[in-house]
C-alpha cells in the first residue's frame, strides 16, 4: 500500500505553485502527492516531475473536462475535442512521472442531463475505448471516478463505475472510489467496495464532511475490511477540502474551516490511514 495526499489541500487555487507544497508532504512522510492537471501545462509538467523527484516522492495525477470538452456531447466535434484533451493528460502524467490519472473524466463536473444517461454513459466509454492505445504507449492507468449525486448524475456507484470501465473494453481503465462519496450513495460500503474487486485501481480517503478520515462517521473498519479482502495494495490517497472561501474548492460547497489546519489535517490523516490500512 502506498499512502499519498492531494496537493489541493493546501492549494487557494490549482495554479498555485506546488513546490513548497512538495517539501511538507516529504516531511509529513507520505509516499506521494496527488496533483491536479487542471491548470498545468508541459513546462511546468516537467519542473514539476523533477521537484517531486528531487523530495523523494512518487506522483499520482487528477483532472476533469471542460464542457466545450465533453465526451458525452452528442457534437462529434466536441467529444473529439475531450477525446484529444485526455490524450493530453495522459501524455503530461506520464511526463510528470505519474503511472496514474484519476477523477471525473467521462463528464464535465456538475452537468446533469439525467433523460439521456444511457447514451451518454455509452459515449463516454466508447471515447475511453479510443484511449487505449496512449494509455498503454505511457503505461498510465486511468480510474474514473464515482462522485455524489449533487456533483453529476452520470457515475454516483460503484456499480456504475465499475460498469462504464468495463464496457470500456480496455485494461487501462478502472474505478476510483471515494470514502466521502460511498458514504452518501451506498447503503453497504463494504459490498460496494468487493463489487468493484475486478475494477479498483485508485482509492480516495476523507471523512464524512470531506475532513480528516478518523473524525467523522464513515464505517472505517467496513473500508479496510472490503479492500483487505479483495487484496487492494494500490495508492490511498487522502483527499481533503477543509478551508472555506479557497477558489479552488469553491464548487465543493466549503462554507466553513473544516479543520484548522491542512498541514496538522494532513499529519492526523496519514497516522489514521497507517494505523488503519497498515
Amino acid at each position: 500500500m502506498k499512502y499519498g495526499i492531494h496537493a489541493g489541500l493546501w492549494q487557494a487555487r490549482w495554479t498555485d505553485d506546488i513546490a513548497p507544497i512538495l517539501r511538507v508532504v516529504a516531511d509529513l512522510g507520505f509516499d506521494g502527492v496527488e496533483v491536479s492537471l487542471l491548470g498545468m501545462t508541459d513546462e511546468k509538467a516537467e519542473a514539476l516531475g523533477q521537484s517531486v523527484r528531487d523530495h523523494g516522492l512518487e506522483v499520482t495525477c487528477s483532472d476533469g473536462l471542460a464542457p466545450d470538452k465533453d465526451i458525452t456531447s452528442v457534437d462529434p466535434d466536441i467529444r473529439a475535442a475531450g477525446v484529444d484533451y485526455l490524450r493530453w493528460a495522459i501524455a503530461t502524467t506520464a511526463k510528470i512521472g505519474s503511472r496514474g490519472l484519476a477523477g471525473v473524466v467521462y463528464a464535465p463536473w456538475g452537468v446533469f442531463d439525467p433523460a439521456n444517461k444511457p447514451a451518454r454513459a455509452q459515449r463516454s466509454a466508447d471515447a475511453f475505448a479510443l484511449l487505449d492505445a496512449d494509455l498503454t504507449a505511457h503505461d498510465v492507468t486511468l480510474g474514473i471516478e464515482a462522485i455524489n449525486r449533487f456533483e453529476t448524475d452520470l457515475v454516483n456507484t460503484a456499480a456504475e463505475v465499475s460498469d462504464m470501465a468495463r464496457a470500456s473494453g480496455s485494461d487501462r481503465v478502472g474505478a476510483l472510489l471515494d470514502t466521502f462519496h460511498l458514504n452518501i450513495e451506498e447503503k453497504d460500503i463494504r459490498a460496494a467496495i468487493r463489487s468493484a474487486a475486478d475494477t479498483l485501481v485508485h482509492f480516495h480517503v476523507s471523512d464524512n464532511d470531506r475532513g480528516v478520515p478518523g473524525s467523522g462517521h464513515v464505517p472505517w473498519a467496513e473500508v479496510a475490511g472490503a479492500l483487505a479482502a479483495i487484496n487492494y495494495d494500490k495508492w490511498i490517497v487522502a483527499e481533503m477540502f477543509v478551508i472555506a472561501g479557497n477558489p479552488a474548492s469553491a464548487d465543493l460547497n466549503i462554507w466553513r474551516n473544516i479543520e484548522p489546519d491542512p498541514t496538522d489535517a494532513a499529519a492526523r490523516a496519514l497516522a489514521f490511514m497507517r494505523k488503519t490500512f497498515g
